[in-house]
């Protein structure tokens, strides 16, 4: 019998995480139509650029597609509105709404999750923690009814994957759900060690948002006089360049060989927020970069305290300076580091995502 397969994604204009992880889907389900909210296809791969893709009404508004985190009120109604009667089988890529489509009677639905919405859950102070006077009332109003849709939407899941023993976690809390955890695939063909040797900064690649932390990261640098070089975007940005002395670096529209080449050269990576599972950790220590990390969150199944890596108990900057002093003491094989980003190559997500659909759907 041929199934007919339908991905969702929340939305596509970039090729972030969780788009590497729709792409290696959708390599396994090469017929598949793919459902999204907002569709940017010049910001994708290749090989989704040439998928068959459909976005949803909120697409066609200008507005909607250049801010579309001001219409997230809107993003369950839309979501839900897409029609999957003729689709049998249906996969969902969600950190936001993606989880809540409606599948037909019969058919199944995996949901990869690579988080619970934060900004509606353990994230929401960091979010929306400094609003105040009627701004605070309404995303207070508004992220309430979020959350009930979010916890009732879980029912339409037959089965969850999650990203990371973290995430594995949260959704048993938030949701009472049991997931596989199948970590997110990286291509650690590309990310390998170079050939140049080390330079004297560190690296750290991120969204600018309030949970990543950076401003730790840049309070740190900047007392010890350690250049630190900064690649991503967000509304952040303004506010952490303000902060930065004269040895932090920000880089941003970075293409793919550049950042290659800025994890190779890194003395290490450096993190200070919580992370559901963190690809970053990965490629940097296939391209044999050691991290210096929180000790929390999905940095857990990638990174072991001393031996590929130094992980701080607390978001502050004592904390993460003894793991720093650690780590430039230590001496560790950038062979060995790469070693251990091997069991998350896109071939090994590959075969756990086949493995688990195939088990589930005899």
């Amino acid at each position: 019998m041929q199934y007919k397969v339908a991905l969702v994604h929340d939305w596509l204009n970039g090729m972030r995480g969780g788009e590497k992880v729709l792409e290696e889907i959708a390599r396994i389900f090469p017929q598949a139509d793919i459902f999204t909210l907002f569709l940017q296809r010049e910001n994708l791969s290749s090989f989704l650029q040439q998928r068959h893709i459909i976005p949803s009404s909120l697409n066609r508004n200008p507005l909607a597609r250049r801010h579309y985190r001001w219409f997230l009120p809107y993003f369950p109604r839309t979501i839900e509105a897409f029609d999957l009667q003729d689709y049998d089988l249906v996969i969902s890529s969600s950190h936001c709404v993606a989880k809540g489509i409606i599948p037909r009677p019969g058919a199944r639905h995996f949901s990869y999750l690579h988080s619970p919405m934060r900004y509606a859950w353990d994230q929401y102070y960091s979010y929306f923690g400094e609003m105040r006077g009627w701004r605070k009332r309404y995303v207070a109003r508004v992220i309430s009814g979020l959350r009930t849709w979010d916890v009732a939407s879980s029912a339409r899941v037959d089965y969850f994957i999650a990203n990371s023993s973290f995430v594995r976690r949260r959704i048993r809390s938030y949701y009472r759900r049991d997931a596989e955890v199948i970590h997110p695939p990286v291509d650690t063909d590309y990310f390998v060690p170079g050939n140049e040797g080390r330079d004297d900064y560190y690296l750290a690649v991120s969204a600018l948002v309030p949970y990543k932390r950076i401003d730790l990261l840049i309070e740190a640098c900047n007392q010890s006089r350690r250049r630190l070089v900064i690649v991503g975007r967000g509304p952040e940005k303004k506010r952490l360049q303000k902060m930065a002395g004269d040895t932090i670096l920000f880089r941003e529209n970075v293409s793919a060989p550049e950042l290659l080449g800025l994890y190779q050269r890194s003395r290490g990576f450096l993190q200070a927020g919580v992370e559901d599972f963190g690809i970053g950790f990965v490629e940097a220590l296939a391209c044999g970069t050691p991290v210096i990390a929180l000790a929390a969150g999905g940095v857990l199944d990638s990174v072991t305290d001393g031996v590929n890596g130094f992980l701080f108990p607390e978001q502050r900057i004592s904390s993460l300076e003894s793991a720093l002093q650690r780590a430039e003491a230590a001496s560790l094989s950038p062979q060995s580091l790469r070693e251990t980003s091997l069991p998350f190559a896109r071939s090994q997500f590959q075969l756990k995502m086949k493995s688990f659909l195939e088990g589930l759907s005899k």
